[in-house]
C-alpha cells in the first residue's frame, strides 16, 4: 500500500475513533430526524438521509422520523386545478385539499419504509391517526379559519415505544385525529417537536434548507454553532430572528424546556449532515442545549 492509499486508510480510522464516544453516549436512546425541504426532493440526498437514520439505528441509536411533504402536496394540488394557498405560512386546507395531502404523505410514507427496508432494517410507517398518535384541535391562524389544520393536543407515544422496543423504525406522516375524528394536516415541524416532547427524546434534528443559525442573516461569520436556550430566546425577543425561521427555533427552544435533551438545525442539502453533526466534535449545523447543560453534542 503507498504512502496515499495508507493515509486514507488512516483517516477513515480516526473518524471512527471520533464516533465512538458519541456512539457510546446515546446508544439505546431514542432521536427524532424532522425531514423535509430540499433533502426530499432531490433523490440523490433523499437516499442519504436514509442511510444516515439507517446507520444510526444499526449503531444503537433509536431514531423515529418525522416527514413532510409540501411541495409534492402542492404539484399534486395544481394538477387537479386548485391553487395552493397559505396564510402566514400554514396551508389553507379544504376538504379536497386534505384528501389530497393525506393520499400524497401516504405515499411519501410508504416510498421512506421502502428505502429503509432496502437497507435491511425493519419499518413502519405510521400517521398520526394510528393508535391515537397524534389527537388535535383546529388551528386558527390570525383569527382565520384556514380548514382542515390541525395543533397537536395530545401525543399517545405508546405505538412509538411497542415499535421501537420491536426493533422497528418509526416513519411518522404528519396527519393528526380531530375531536371531530376527521383527518387534519399538521405542520410537520410541530408533529416532530410534539412527538420529541412525549417520547423524552435525547435529541432533535431539523433537516432544513439553511445551514443553521446566524445573529445577522446577511453575515456569514455571524454564525451560531451552539446556544443555550437562554441565548436563543434573547434572539427571538431582540427580532434577530424572522421569516420561517422564527417558528421552527420557537419549536426548538419549546422542546428543550421541555425535557428534550438538545435540538440540532442542519442544512439537509449536505450529503450526510446528520452523521457529520452527530458524530463529529466540529458539527455543521447549530445545537441548542439546556441553560445548565454544556456546550456539547
Amino acid at each position: 500500500m503507498n504512502e496515499k492509499d495508507m493515509n486514507s486508510v488512516m483517516a477513515k480510522a480516526e473518524v471512527l475513533i471520533e464516533a465512538l464516544p458519541y456512539i457510546q453516549q446515546f446508544n439505546r436512546r431514542i432521536i427524532v430526524v424532522k425531514y423535509g425541504g430540499s433533502a426530499m426532493a432531490n433523490p440523490q440526498l433523499q437516499r442519504n438521509v436514509i442511510k444516515d437514520v439507517t446507520l444510526l439505528k444499526l449503531v444503537g441509536f433509536k431514531p423515529i422520523i418525522v416527514h413532510g411533504g409540501g411541495k409534492e402536496i402542492s404539484r399534486w394540488v395544481e394538477k387537479v386545478g386548485k391553487e395552493a394557498r397559505f396564510v402566514n405560512g400554514l396551508r389553507v386546507t379544504d376538504e379536497e385539499t386534505m384528501e389530497i395531502a393525506e393520499m400524497v404523505l401516504s405515499k411519501v410514507n410508504k416510498q421512506l419504509v421502502t428505502m429503509v427496508e432496502e437497507l435491511g432494517v425493519k419499518a413502519i410507517g405510521v400517521s398520526g391517526k394510528d393508535g391515537e398518535l397524534l389527537r388535535v384541535e383546529k388551528k386558527l391562524s390570525g383569527g382565520e379559519d384556514i380548514g382542515f389544520v390541525g395543533n397537536v393536543r395530545k401525543v399517545n407515544p405508546k405505538i412509538l415505544f411497542d415499535l421501537l422496543e420491536n426493533d422497528y423504525l418509526p416513519i411518522v406522516a404528519p396527519i393528526g385525529l380531530g375531536e371531530d375524528f376527521a383527518s387534519y394536516n399538521i405542520n410537520a415541524d410541530d408533529a416532530a417537536c410534539a412527538i420529541a416532547k412525549a417520547v423524552g427524546a435525547e435529541k432533535l434534528a431539523f433537516l432544513t434548507d439553511i445551514e443553521g443559525l446566524y445573529r445577522d442573516i446577511n453575515d456569514k461569520d455571524s454564525f451560531i454553532s451552539r446556544l443555550t436556550v437562554s441565548q436563543a430566546d434573547q434572539l427571538i425577543a431582540g427580532g434577530c430572528i424572522g421569516g420561517g425561521m422564527l417558528p421552527k427555533l420557537n419549536n426548538c427552544t419549546d422542546a428543550v424546556k421541555n425535557g428534550v435533551g438538545r435540538v440540532h438545525i442542519l442544512d439537509g442539502r449536505i450529503a450526510h449532515c446528520l452523521l457529520l453533526e452527530i458524530f463529529t466534535d466540529q458539527g455543521i449545523g447549530t445545537a441548542i442545549v439546556k441553560d445548565e447543560g454544556e456546550l456539547k453534542k
